[in-house]
């Protein structure tokens, strides 16, 4: 067992799931450097957090899993890691060990390590307000703080005893409070003055493979019912827009026809006028982008039923900025339009993006009630979120090395 770095010099041990992980890794790696100018990184992570002096161990594509199906096809290549990764953190004795969601994974191997007396910390709490409550009990058992990044996720765990701390969504650090659907458009090429829909059926093949052709069926009855409406849907990567490519190909390629892009969701969020989306991180990011929106979403039919049978859920809603703003005190109704599992068809898509489309005075009251949660996801703190992040991280490390 090797001894302690000295506490200029901490060995910060950092595992990351998803593109998204690797971003906020990255972030955290920055502002702890800024603490901790020796400290040495490692775990499982992406080259984000790589370009930051990350020693990645493992790729990041280990945890890049979703649902219950794909983790439970994947355990046996879990379990190995899982086993091999703790035996070289336990070895190696780092200053503290942050988890960066992933919950399915890096939950077990915070608990490990905490009950051998290694600083834990969870960053990004799991959706504690959708599933079991419950849930934060074991959160804690696992982590020596978690990390949070709705404002209404401290008072849950404090109900159980876990400490844990809001620092802000660094999402909402990142976009303007008014955005520039101007600067969209000419980055696009699309008329300013022309109506525009952005369609995000998903950034994952799966989730294209299970919601695309009723997004973009909905889209084709939208255009139909909206003159000179240009739609644009972004894809996340070669094998999404290949897939997006087969579901348009019966579409005249005329200049109404969808405009199909590598990348840019952000701009095309930005220059939409209603977006039409999975529900996901990327409802957060139209909420931020001020953009009225509807959401829809299947999940795979067995992570369905399997939640059903253990009645896991405990929310009604499932949309991010309807459950913000039920949280932030505006309102128990829906604030945008949700479709889930068998109400995202089609013809429900397609007749809720349209009520949208003609009736401003509601998106106005949608844009007013997003410029409200924009703040409220900053929480009025000092800095951005990262830097909230290392903070209450690098609190907890020399709170330990001074008790000895």
């Amino acid at each position: 067992m090797t001894d302690h770095p000295p506490l200029e010099s901490p060995l910060i041990a950092i595992l990351a799931g998803e593109d998204s992980g690797d971003q906020l890794g990255a972030d955290l790696i920055a502002a702890l450097r800024q603490r901790y100018p020796q400290a040495r990184f490692v775990g499982i992570g992406g080259a984000r957090m790589q370009r930051e002096g990350f020693e990645s161990w493992y790729d990041i594509r280990e945890l890049s899993l979703f649902g219950f199906s794909e983790v439970i096809r994947h355990l046996p290549r879990l379990l190995r890691l899982r086993k091999v990764l703790l035996a070289r953190l336990l070895e190696e004795r780092p200053a503290v060990v942050v988890g960066i969601d992933a919950p399915d994974f890096n939950l077990g191997v915070e608990q490990r390590l905490k009950q051998a007396g290694v600083l834990t910390v969870h960053y990004v709490s799991p959706s504690v307000w959708a599933w079991r409550e419950q849930r934060a009990q074991k959160i804690g058992r696992s982590a020596s703080r978690v990390l949070c990044l709705f404002p209404m996720e401290p008072a849950i765990y404090a109900k159980h005893g876990v400490d844990a701390r809001f620092v802000g969504h660094p999402l909402a650090d990142r976009f303007a409070l008014v955005s520039d659907r101007v600067g969209a458009r000419e980055l696009l090429q699309l008329p300013q003055q022309a109506p525009v829909l952005a369609v995000l059926p998903g950034s994952r093949l799966s989730e294209v493979s299970r919601l695309g052709r009723a997004f973009i069926e909905a889209a084709n009855r939208v255009a139909a019912a909206v003159p000179g409406l240009r739609v644009v849907i972004p894809a996340a990567n070669p094998q999404v827009r290949a897939r997006l490519g087969e579901l348009l190909a019966d579409r005249p390629q005329d200049e109404t026809a969808p405009l199909l892009l590598d990348g840019h969701a952000h701009e095309a969020i930005l220059a939409a006028d209603v977006v039409l989306l999975a529900s996901g991180t990327a409802t957060l990011e139209a909420m931020l982008a001020k953009r009225p929106m509807v959401v829809g979403y299947r999940v795979a039919p067995l992570s369905y039923r399997i939640a059903l049978a253990l009645k896991m859920l405990k929310t009604d809603i499932y949309a991010l900025p309807n459950i913000l703003a039920r949280a932030c005190g505006l309102g128990d109704g829906l604030l945008v339009p949700e479709l889930m599992q068998d109400d995202c068809t089609a013809d429900k898509l397609a007749a809720a993006t349209l009520a949208l489309f003609k009736d401003s005075e509601r998106r106005g009251a949608i844009v007013a009630a997003f410029e409200q949660l924009h703040q409220a996801l900053r929480g009025g703190l000092e800095g951005h979120a990262g830097d909230r992040a290392a903070a209450a991280i690098a609190e907890l490390i020399d709170a330990q090395r001074r008790d000895g």
